[in-house]
């Protein structure tokens, strides 16, 4: 150990933040890592003692008999309702892999998604769910996530067993026994005293069961939660084949948009990974086009959005007219009776150059391809109309934005995308993160960056500053120099250990940065990416740059996304974010096609100086 202390002050090797709180959560890890190696199905709660030894900032009342509803709400949406049934949870990365395991027919099987994840799940309609995992990080993500939920059940059980008659009588209603109001008030005082929930907590589960709280604590008393895993594949080549087939659909997607001109391996490249919204409401131009028909659809309909529309047009308010109008659109567009809506919109896209391309296959990641050439500079968002965009018309250059993807999954992605692209000009990320010192909505911006996943420390020349969101941005800060940690996922994470990177300068938790440079440095380096180093990527071979907004406070207990949700308050750092990335590709390449060399023309050649810092030469090691 003091040998690698001397090796970290002299910047020879990064050990990252080390403590007793590091050392419960890596603990938990090794626990379910050896134990998924088993060939045969492993009971989840073998790993209970290890997961609450953790003490994970997610679930702070793990070990209380009252129920953390924070915690049962945020596992909640990010698993698919079936999980209520579901006692088998089948990990596997191909249908290849389910076939040689004896589990032929999974992909016939229901498709259930979840609120908050996108992954592929089947569900056989009994007690088996397949799940689909397109890197280690998804098994990172479920297996703390799935035992949350267990441990939560069984509080409840335990709760409503100890009730007198409490669970015939809701087994009564589950059955399809007709209450009256008084009755029905009744019982759910009874149940609501019994799970010592406040009002607040009830009406949470009021929303995240669709209004089925009876009949869902009918389940619950009923039985036990106890979830049995067992893991089908988990070699790399099965995640390397899982991104090469996810990339081949990309160009093939591509090629039946717009033919041989638009093959992504024959046009240089600005790679994107943030949303399927945002940028594609820049550039498309179609809330303008429709804006008499969403301000009537406001009108007509939603008295809450109608008044804040007239507070930002007479300006009693700061939002930004623009980005009501964007969150309008979505709401708009939803329902099954919107599909002409839906075809306009595509038709106006498709105009501009903009094509969807849905993933159908095990990396459940979308994508648009956008062509430079064929945008408007008439329709884009006002904040991007820069001087000369006409000239757009002559480039060949296209932007790939991708939905971004959850942990490792990002360099499996970037090595895909780098390794079949003719040229890359930049990278560019931007997604949602916890922070340490700021508040929601804030935006963050670091070019000190430590990777849990490989243990490496990066220092890069992050192409993004204050000065590029702060005008976007009305609600918020923009925090720029700040030191990031990619993390293993969202409940591996302790309060003793959030103390500890706080103590070492690390003030932004968030799951790709680290990934997607790993990928960089194999783009940059002739060899694979190290581990355990620090690295120098400030001569990375196309400019680099990453934005995160705030959507956890974790410092605050219990507020995290399943107790608090951004909604309209996340346009503000969402579409702050994504002008600067936007307005950085527009800008960068004017001056290719102008042929200057400038800053935004970094990549193209070399590094030089940028902003006034001058890029030092690279170094791994």
């Amino acid at each position: 150990m003091v040998e690698r202390r001397f090796m970290a002050e002299n910047g020879l090797v990064s050990v990252g933040p080390q403590g007793p709180a590091r050392v419960e959560i890596d603990h938990f890890m090794r626990a379910y890592h050896t134990l998924l190696r088993s060939s045969g199905e492993v009971q989840l709660r073998a790993l209970t003692e290890s997961y609450l030894a953790m003490e994970s900032a997610l679930h702070v009342e793990a070990r209380s008999a009252t129920p953390d509803l924070a915690a049962l709400t945020y596992a909640t949406l990010r698993l698919p309702t079936v999980v209520a049934a579901t006692r088998r949870i089948l990990l596997g990365q191909s249908e290849g892999v389910f076939d040689r395991a004896g589990f032929t027919g999974v992909f016939d099987w229901r498709r259930v998604t979840a609120p908050g994840r996108r992954r592929l799940m089947l569900y056989d309609g009994d007690e088996t769910l397949a799940v689909l995992i397109a890197s280690p990080s998804d098994i990172d993500d479920l297996i703390p996530m799935l035992l949350a939920y267990e441990i939560e059940w069984n509080k409840l059980h335990r709760l409503l067993t100890l009730a007198p008659g409490l669970p015939e009588a809701l087994a009564a209603v589950a059955a399809g026994e007709t209450l009256d109001v008084e009755r029905q008030a009744a019982l759910r005082a009874r149940a609501q005293a019994a799970t010592r929930l406040e009002d607040a907590d009830w009406s949470r589960l009021e929303l995240l069961w669709d209004g089925g709280v009876l009949p869902h604590l009918a389940r619950i008393a009923r039985e036990r939660k106890g979830f049995a895993l067992r893991v089908l594949g988990g070699a790399r080549v099965d995640y390397e084949k899982v991104s090469a087939q996810w990339w081949r659909h990309i160009r093939t997607s591509a090629l039946e948009l717009g033919g041989a001109d638009l093959d992504p391996e024959r046009r240089p490249l600005y790679f994107v990974s943030s949303n399927t919204h945002s940028l594609v409401n820049l550039l498309s131009g179609y809330a303008a086009v429709k804006e008499e028909a969403l301000l009537d659809y406001v009108r007509r309909g939603h008295p809450d959005l109608w008044a804040e529309y007239e507070a930002i047009r007479e300006r009693q308010i700061p939002s930004s007219r623009e980005n009501f109008l964007y969150y309008v659109a979505k709401k708009y567009l939803q329902g099954p009776e919107k599909g002409a809506a839906r075809d306009e919109r595509t038709r106006i896209e498709r105009a501009a150059g903009i094509g969807h391309i849905t993933s159908r296959h095990l990396l459940d990641i979308h994508a648009q391809v956008i062509e430079l050439c064929r945008l408007d500079p008439a329709r884009l968002d006002p904040r991007l109309r820069l001087p000369g965009l006409e000239r757009l018309r002559e480039s060949a250059a296209l932007i790939l934005n991708i939905d971004y993807p959850l942990g490792w999954a990002a360099y499996q992605v970037l090595r895909a995308v780098s390794g079949h692209a003719a040229e890359l000009r930049g990278v560019y990320v931007m997604g949602k993160a916890a922070t340490l010192n700021g508040r929601i909505g804030d935006v963050m911006i670091a070019n000190h960056i430590y990777d849990e996943h490989s243990g490496n420390t990066f220092l890069l020349d992050n192409c993004f500053m204050a000065q590029d969101v702060e005008p976007y941005l009305v609600y918020g800060a923009v925090l720029d120099h700040q030191r990031a940690v990619a993390t293993y996922g969202t409940f591996l994470q302790s309060a003793g250990y959030m103390d500890l990177l706080y103590g070492s300068g690390y003030t932004v938790l968030e799951a790709e940065a680290g990934p997607y440079l790993d990928a960089v440095y194999e783009d940059t380096f002739p060899t694979r990416y190290p581990t355990n180093q620090v690295v120098n990527l400030y001569e990375a071979p196309y400019e680099v740059g990453f934005i995160h907004y705030a959507s956890d406070t974790p410092y605050t207990k219990g507020q995290n996304l399943g107790a608090k949700n951004l909604s309209y308050a996340g346009m503000d750092p969402t579409y702050a974010s994504t002008l600067a990335i936007a307005r950085r590709i527009l800008e960068r390449e004017l001056a290719l096609l102008n042929g200057e060399r400038s800053d935004a023309a970094r990549g193209a050649g070399g590094a030089g100086q940028v902003r006034g810092r001058v890029a030092s030469g690279p170094s791994a090691g």
